[in-house]
């Protein structure tokens, strides 16, 4: 017997088998937040299983009525109807629009495609408490997710509002600016992204504010020029329309009138608008969120 094996039996007498060391590099405990870089791969790995998750909450929601598909048309048409009545038809604001109706539609389709992410981003880490027990993934998933559910329901709600843009008269003017419809609706997208990240957290921590958040989307609808015209309405009020107008969702409303409606130029400060709130939202909002990965499954 060599002395490796005598060596051997005597730090081991009952000829146990040893079980080899493994190197915990790169492991780290469940719930704890990864690096910036990781947490982004490891989002970027599970993008089928959020798009997944966004189809099956879409049809999910759909099924429990009778027109299914139907409503994501009908309940923004009926919003257009209820402003066009007490707005345009009883105070009149219409008189002071160009083709009001056009206005309008576009002003609640989009205006709506934000509301709602916002409202679903705020609750998405309590809707999603059992997935977040039960599995392991990247929390930021379930805003992201929400987000994604919203866009794919937007986007037919899209053709079907520049169908009744076509219908409707006074037509709108067909320029080569229809294109950049694409990306307004693309920034609106990241800047939903970022607010339902940074609203998940502080939904997580604070539940009320899930139904404050109702209250804050009414005042915000009517600071963002959905049925007026912002510049008529506060034209003896320059300060106050300075700060309207700094309102993302002003620039993303009117960059998609001017393009889609009037066949007009934007300014470039409204796309710098809208740029920089897009991805500074996105940036602020996502880190926001990743530094509180440690705390979602805490109920």
């Amino acid at each position: 017997m060599s002395e490796t094996t005598r060596s051997s039996e005597a730090k081991n007498p009952l000829g146990l088998s040893t079980i080899p060391s493994v190197s915990s590099e790169g492991l780290v405990p469940v719930g704890r937040r990864t690096s910036l870089s990781s947490y982004l791969a490891a989002l970027w790995n599970r993008r089928h299983f959020i798009l997944a998750e966004s189809r099956a909450k879409m049809s999910g929601s759909t099924q429990q009525n009778l027109l299914g598909y139907g409503w994501l048309f009908i309940n923004p048409l009926l919003s257009v109807l209820a402003f066009w009545f007490i707005f345009g038809f009883i105070l009149g604001t219409q008189k002071s629009v160009d083709n009001f109706i056009g206005y309008l539609v576009i002003g609640v389709f989009f205006f709506q495609y934000t509301s709602r992410s916002v409202t679903g981003g705020t609750g998405a880490i309590r809707s999603g408490a059992s997935m977040i027990k039960g599995f392991q993934f990247p929390r930021a998933a379930l805003p992201i997710s929400t987000v994604v559910r919203n866009f794919l329901d937007f986007v037919p709600s899209v053709a079907v509002m520049v169908v009744i843009l076509v219908v409707i008269p006074p037509l709108e003017v067909i320029t080569w600016r229809i294109v950049l419809v694409i990306p307004v609706i693309v920034l609106q997208t990241i800047f939903n992204v970022g607010l339902a990240c940074m609203l998940a957290r502080i939904g997580h921590k604070i539940p009320d504010i899930v139904n404050l958040m109702s209250i804050v989307s009414r005042f915000w609808l009517y600071g963002s020029g959905v049925f007026f015209v912002l510049d008529d309405k506060l034209a003896n009020q320059p300060e106050l329309l300075v700060a309207m107008r700094i309102n993302p969702m002003y620039s993303y409303l009117e960059l998609t009138r001017n393009s889609l409606l009037y066949g007009v130029d934007s300014p470039w400060w409204m796309w710098a608008s809208a740029t920089v709130w897009a991805f500074g939202i996105l940036t602020f909002g996502f880190l926001f969120f990743w530094r509180g990965e440690e705390t979602y499954g805490r109920f």
